[in-house]
């Protein structure tokens, strides 16, 4: 392998592949580096852990993505260190990958936001990694249960956000259909879903309208609501409230928000909010040549100076136009601000149940068509025509049969996950 190339991007995530394709699109030399040999699509990676969908769906090889573009080679490998200024990779082998153009498209780690116990004890949800560990998790802890009548098994989802709504919404339709179908009513009787959240409603990003909408339905399928109190430890039977109050869970499911990693940290570059770093408009990093920081990464502004949220529609077009600007730059062009196009958000709330605002103007939808526009977009983003089918499949079969789409999990399950305690006993019926 060469140690000089024209462009290499560091991640293989929604900035890092759009950034790619467009560069290999137009013939541009780039080495997409990535620890892993996939690209994941994470807004679904709540449903892996909840049996909604397979991991073969929200999973493709990198080099499936970029088989035709001959430019474009990917390199699996655990990045140590990067030096922006030189604009040099270091990875764990050792060796040192440089750039005449650098890309940091790392993404982002949980941010436990230095909560005890937080980052020992509870479960992430931000790779295929983090979702196949819970759903192994969730899968032991039923089968305990199933043959203990005298235990409840709780489960704590920690933050009011999308992806803390989608999961607390998804295991609750779980206990009611799911669970009650594979196990037995009495034990779907005894599981409980805690949704936790210092802010004093979910979706807090979203309209009033929006917010009711989502707190009816979680109340409606059993999600017990914790709002305006933030969680102060993690424990192994559950969490402590900033109010003194304790939740029993014997799984935590920690979706508080996110960080950048450690590669920003030691790459010399300034760090700001959430130490990510506040890219110049054209993408660029503040006071070193030739680099560029995308998606979670990143703080990016619009084109009005609005800071821009954490989401994979930025990710995506910020990796477009930084492409753009990379050609401009190999051309001897000039760059462009970027100008982020607005599609609103969206949010699965359960089965037939979700919020949408659609583009700038927020046209709201709630409910049926709220569901089946998340459906088509997100089959429509996701990579590739295997994972399309095996999405749709996984949809048809389990919002209309009630069936999983993965039952099994694998490996061992003897030895207990960390953060995962025994079920809690039931209290008496005396209490």
């Amino acid at each position: 392998m060469k140690d000089t190339y024209q462009v290499i991007v560091v991640g293989g995530g929604f900035a890092g592949v759009a950034a790619a394709r467009e560069l290999g699109r137009k013939g541009v030399q780039v080495l997409l580096i990535d620890s892993n040999n996939y690209h994941q699509f994470q807004p679904l990676l709540y449903q892996l852990a909840t049996s909604q969908i397979g991991v073969s769906a929200i999973a493709r090889p990198l080099r499936s993505v970029f088989r035709r573009l001959k430019t474009v080679k990917v390199l699996t490998a655990k990045v140590e260190s990067v030096d922006a200024s030189q604009r040099t990779v270091t990875t764990s082998d050792g060796q040192t990958l440089r750039a005449d153009i650098l890309v940091l498209a790392v993404g982002a780690v949980p941010n436990f936001f230095n909560t005890p116990g937080a980052e020992e004890l509870a479960f992430p949800l931000y790779s295929v990694t983090d979702a196949t560990r819970l759903g192994g998790g969730l899968t032991r802890l039923l089968d305990q249960a199933d043959g203990n009548p005298d235990s409840f098994v709780d489960v704590v989802v920690v933050g009011g956000g999308p992806t803390g709504v989608e999961t607390a919404g998804a295991m609750a339709e779980n206990v009611k259909y799911v669970v009650r179908k594979y196990f037995s009513p009495e034990l779907a009787a005894r599981c409980r879903v805690h949704l936790v959240d210092m802010v004093p409603s979910v979706l807090n990003m979203f309209s009033q309208k929006s917010q009711k909408y989502a707190t009816e339905h979680l109340q409606k399928v059993g999600v017990q609501l914790h709002m305006g109190v933030g969680v102060t430890e993690v424990r192994p039977d559950g969490v402590t409230l900033a109010d003194g109050r304790s939740v029993p869970g014997q799984i935590v499911v920690w979706a508080g928000g996110l960080k950048a990693g450690g590669i920003i940290a030691g790459s010399g570059l300034a760090q700001g909010r959430g130490g990510r770093v506040d890219v110049h408009p054209d993408l660029t990093a503040p006071d070193v040549d030739g680099v560029y920081v995308i998606g979670d990464a990143a703080n990016i502004t619009d084109s009005t100076g609005a800071k821009l949220p954490q989401l994979g529609s930025v990710a995506q077009q910020a990796g477009k136009w930084a492409a753009k600007n990379i050609l401009a730059d190999l051309g001897g062009g000039s760059r462009t601000p970027f100008r982020y196009v607005d599609k609103g958000y969206m949010a699965m709330v359960g089965r037939g149940a979700a919020v949408a605002e659609l583009g700038r103007k927020r046209i709201q939808l709630q409910g049926l068509f709220a569901f089946l526009s998340w459906l088509l977009v997100h089959l429509a983003l996701l990579s590739g025509l295997q994972q399309k089918i095996r999405a749709l499949f996984s949809w048809l079969n389990g919002y209309l049969l009630h069936s999983p789409a993965q039952v099994v999990v694998s490996g061992p399950l003897d030895k207990e996950p960390p953060g995962q305690g025994p079920p809690v006993p039931a209290p008496s019926k005396e209490s």
